[in-house]
């Protein structure tokens, strides 16, 4: 290096005068003669002593100041110089160099740290940090799922269930209800040991399942109508077209002969009727292909209020509503909806339609509520409620199933349509507790 072959240099010919000028003052005590010589030689001696001592100083000096920055972190120094000389400036260039590496290197490993937190913020799945009794939410999905802010106990986290707080002390995986916003739903709950600065920690990640399986059910069940309705409609077709050529045969060959009148008007009975009920038959199947189409949402975001108003407008106008008595309420006043106006108008006229039906079976007058409000997370809860009979336990699970009806002319679509354009918003439905009546509430 240029430093190393400059710096011997000129600590070479240093030391080379110290050792002249010493030697010339030993000399000169040997004679009592010279002592304007011993004066000199000593002032001489002293000079070049210190010249050593400054010039490997400097070196020490400059490399202390090196040390001290990258120890303090100060990486903004710089150590180039040419007023030196004797290899200082190749020196200070190196340090310099070694400064801009250091800086680059701190920039990439910020830059890494940024982008690996905004990986982590961004996670889709939320992410909790364990650390003895302590819980940190560590990204956006936690914070949305869990509404909380600040790190708390794990103790604290009992509402959501004995399953999450056991998660929370273990590490292992399983599936579990969780309670959120008092709302049982099904998660992944995985565990896993990590470290920190050499400190061990647990880190849980919970998965909410509900509005996945929902769609995968949903995807399944469109796909199991979608055969049935295109077998039962190529079966049925043909059915029904000779059934009505046959009834117009027979109609052809009516006769007054009392021997076979009564058959061929029996005949003629039957076909007619096998005729009609094949086209009621194809009516109800084509009811199902409203199901099986997906939904295309044209989300925007909208003022609750007068949307309510307009649901009740329009409520009122169809045979149920005129009996039903409909009373609304949103919290805050203000509150905005994020969807597709349209669809969650179709879907909250049916669940409305079906209350008003529930209540006039049960022989009462129809009461119905529509509340809109916002939850944790920022999310939005539409709930309706009536004053009918309610849902039976054992068929909770299975109203918005496609086929299944409790009603004598029902067809088994309107549940399950509410249901695919909450799920087609990325939103549940569920029943609620009710001491009267169903309630049945969809979050968006």
């Amino acid at each position: 290096m240029a430093f190393d072959r400059h710096f011997s240099i000129g600590l070479a010919w240093r030391l080379t005068a110290v050792a002249l000028t010493l030697w010339a003052l030993v000399y000169s005590f040997e004679r009592a003669d010279l002592v304007a010589t011993k004066l000199l030689a000593a002032v001489i001696a002293a000079i070049a002593i210190w010249a050593l001592w400054s010039y490997v100083r400097r070196t020490n000096v400059e490399l202390a100041r090196f040390i001290e920055a990258v120890t303090h972190g100060d990486l903004s120094q710089g150590f180039s110089s040419h007023r030196h000389g004797g290899g200082f400036d190749a020196l200070g260039q190196q340090l310099d160099s070694a400064m801009r590496r250091l800086r680059e290197e701190r920039a990439q490993a910020a830059d890494a740290g940024r982008f690996n937190a905004a990986l982590v913020d961004e996670a889709p799945v939320a992410l909790l940090v364990i650390d003895g009794e302590r819980v940190e939410l560590a990204n956006r999905a936690a914070r949305k799922l869990f509404g909380r802010t600040e790190a708390v106990r794990i103790a604290d986290y009992a509402p959501h269930g004995a399953d999450f707080v056991a998660a929370l002390e273990g590490s292992s995986r399983r599936i579990a209800a969780i309670e959120i916003d008092g709302r049982p739903q099904r998660a992944v709950l995985t565990g896993a040991e990590i470290h920190r600065l050499g400190h061990p920690l647990r880190l849980l990640t919970v998965q909410p399942l509900h509005g996945e399986l929902d769609a995968v059910e949903i995807a399944a069940q469109a796909d199991l109508v979608r055969v049935l309705t295109h077998e039962i409609m190529n079966s049925m077709t043909p059915v029904a077209s000779l059934a009505q050529s046959a009834a117009g045969l027979m109609a052809e060959i009516e006769t007054d002969d009392p021997r076979i009148a009564p058959q061929i008007s029996d005949a003629r009975l039957a076909v007619s009727t096998l005729a009609r009920r094949a086209e009621g038959i194809m009516h109800f199947v084509e009811g199902y292909r409203a199901f099986i189409r997906t939904p295309t949402i044209r989300a925007r975001r909208f003022p609750a209020g007068p949307w309510a108003e307009e649901m009740q407008r329009l409520f009122a106008a169809t045979a149920e509503g005129q009996e039903a008595e409909l009373a609304i309420s949103i919290v805050p006043a203000d509150m905005v909806l994020d969807g597709d106006p349209d669809l969650m108008a179709q879907a909250v006229l049916n669940l409305l339609k079906n209350g008003a039906e529930a209540a006039i079976a049960a022989g009462r007058a129809p009461r119905l509520k529509l509340s809109l409000g916002l939850i944790a997370g920022g999310r939005s809860s539409i709930m309706l409620s009536d004053n009918g009979p309610g849902i039976a336990p054992d068929q909770a699970g299975d109203i918005f199933l496609p086929f299944f009806t409790t009603k004598a002319k029902g067809t088994g679509v309107g549940l399950s349509l509410v249901r695919r354009i909450v799920t087609a918003h990325g939103g549940t439905i569920t029943i609620r507790p009710s001491d009267a009546g169903a309630c049945i509430e969809m979050i968006l």
